[in-house]
């Protein structure tokens, strides 16, 4: 009797999850349940790459201002879902303006509990939907913390980052992933090369224009000299750590389980950072007849940035074409950049700028019109359709984005320059930012060490 009564509760336990949805036969309940988790552990992804920033701008500069870096960060990204919550959510993603093509007006100081708590259809809860597209603007900020690094004030971080993430990021987000205008021409960008990543490396090329290199980076004849960053483990430790992290970027950005199509994208965004970082390596190799480590993680991060917007529209075999071409351009990006004087310490302006200009436009190259058709955005590129129109509205996308995010930033960083002025002095940068703006060195013994040896 005892077995008999304890094979039926087995049974019935077995049964429960049917019963319990049995009233839905549509399984909605279901698939919102596991979007939402799927959501979720992609937000939880993406903000752990701000432990891959953190260590890729703290092992590229300086250890005098290590604990500047890794705390201004951390800070920021605090600030950050503070000014989203309030402003740049509902600028993004908020209700008919009746400029919708240009901005979005509604859920400020966003509050699940006076809104419908879904999106997209019922699939998921607005919460997590708001959570990921949080996560995503705050990365886009780190980036552009790469024109700032090793001479900006700490205030200058406060201010700037009100209206990045309140105006100029949310506008960029409006226009491409929130039904506006470049949303309506058909332009792809699955998950953000243009409006995360281009977007912030152009905040970060304005940043570093107006702040003027380094002290000590370019001689009087024009010639640069190297400034080390101190730890290159901790640069290949945030590559790793941010590619990982880009499994919730990229397959996050299914926001659905779906028919696991999110492995798909994983499939081609593994290729397209491995394209990246090998064709890095063998091009520094044949030039300098060094394989340059630095070199090779600008490739793999650029990689990653180029198969951003079309890791859902495109074959592999193009995933790997992507990646190569980006590991390439990098290398070169980087050589320009340093010829006309523009000091980027975290190579922010070519791995984010150039390869993210590079991965628009090969959407409107190798989209398949399969794939545009599963996902719904645009068009096949010209080499599957033999048409220039999607190519069209990639170079729309990547020329507008430039111009807005340029014009905004060079703007709103010319003011601070004027009314209160955001790099230290140059006695500040010689002592380092961790001293000079927050009274303590982030390698305190080691730089005790050091001070203790000039004196002797």
């Amino acid at each position: 009797m005892f077995k008999k009564t304890m094979l039926a509760l087995g049974i019935f336990t077995l049964l429960f999850p049917v019963a319990a949805f049995a009233e839905d036969p549509s399984g909605a309940t279901l698939d919102m349940g596991l979007n939402s988790v799927w959501v979720m552990l992609s937000f939880i992804l993406v903000l752990l790459m701000q432990g891959g920033f953190i260590l890729l701008e703290t092992g590229s500069t300086r250890m005098k201002n290590a604990g500047h870096v890794a705390g201004k960060t951390i800070f920021t990204t605090g600030l950050a879902a503070l000014i989203y919550w309030a402003f740049g959510y509902g600028i993004a993603f908020g209700g008919d303006s009746g400029l919708n093509a240009l901005f979005g007006w509604g859920d400020f100081f966003f509050n699940p509990a006076i809104v419908a708590d879904v999106a997209a259809g019922d699939t998921y809860p607005s919460t997590v939907f708001f959570l990921f597209q949080l996560a995503f603007a705050a990365v886009s900020l780190s980036i552009a913390w790469g024109g700032f690094a090793e001479r900006a004030k700490l205030s200058s971080y406060i201010v700037f980052t009100l209206f990045f993430i309140a105006i100029i990021y949310p506008v960029v987000a409006h226009w491409i992933w929130g039904g506006g205008w470049l949303a309506e021409d058909g332009a792809q960008d699955f998950a953000g090369s243009t409006v995360v990543h281009l977007t912030g490396a152009l905040a970060a090329f304005a940043a570093t224009v107006l702040l003027k290199p380094r002290i000590g980076k370019f001689n009087k004849d024009g010639s640069a000299n190297e400034i080390l960053g101190h730890n290159q483990v901790f640069t290949a430790l945030s590559v790793l750590l941010l590619w990982v992290g880009w499994f919730g970027f990229n397959a996050g950005s299914t926001v659905a389980v779906g028919e696991g199509f999110f492995g798909y994208v994983a499939f081609n965004t593994m290729l397209g950072a491995g394209a990246g970082g090998v064709a890095a390596l063998l091009i520094s190799w044949a030039v300098t007849g060094k394989a340059d480590i630095t070199t090779m993680l600008n490739g793999t991060l650029a990689g990653l940035v180029a198969i951003t917007a079309s890791c859902a529209f495109v074959d592999p075999w193009a995933a790997v074409v992507i990646g190569l071409v980006a590991g390439v351009l990098v290398f070169y990006s980087v050589k320009f950049f340093e010829k006309i004087k523009v000091d980027d310490p975290i190579y922010a302006l070519s791995v984010h700028g150039a390869a993210g200009i590079w991965g628009t436009l090969a959407n409107g190259i190798f989209a398949t019109q399969a794939l545009a058709d599963q996902v719904g955005v645009g068009t096949g590129g010209l080499i599957d359709t033999g048409s220039w129109k999607q190519l069209w509205v990639q170079f729309e996308s990547v020329v507008v984005v430039g111009a807005f995010v340029l014009a905004a930033s060079f703007l709103v960083l010319g003011v601070m320059k004027m009314i209160m002025g955001f790099r230290v002095t140059e006695e500040q940068e010689i002592i380092g930012l961790d001293l000079s703006e927050h009274g303590a060195y982030g390698y305190p013994e080691q730089m005790k060490k050091a001070g203790q040896h000039i004196q002797g």
